[in-house]
């Protein structure tokens, strides 16, 4: 499945903490979205209404420990959600969370080679 990974304005990999979560980008989004430290490991992966999952996480030690943390999203129906979440987990293998879905994966692209 072809995911439309989505950048901030100027096409350019959001910060975590300085994305802009009030913006109408973010209204109804929900999907999947991938956390990750700049030059280092996937942090977090995780899916549901975007704004809402994102906003938790900026309160979360675990999460927001690294430097350099940035994030993408992408909109996906969601029948499929459990599914792509964990493909994301199985591939990226982040390292934080563990309670991913007990779904069958379903392959997508992901936002940079990996």
């Amino acid at each position: 499945m072809q995911l439309d990974w989505q950048k901030c304005q100027g096409d350019v990999w959001g910060t975590f903490m300085n994305v802009d979560l009030s913006h109408s980008h973010f209204d109804d989004m929900k999907g999947v979205y991938i956390i990750w430290q700049k030059s280092g490991p996937v942090v977090r992966v995780g899916q549901g209404v975007i704004r809402d999952r994102l906003a938790a996480h900026r309160n979360n030690e675990d999460i927001t420990a690294p430097s350099s943390l940035f994030v993408t999203w992408a909109p996906v129906n969601v029948a499929y959600r459990d599914g792509v979440e964990r493909y994301l987990a199985d591939t990226l293998k982040p390292v934080v969370g563990d309670a991913f879905p007990d779904a069958d994966p379903i392959p997508v692209s992901l936002p940079w080679p990996w």
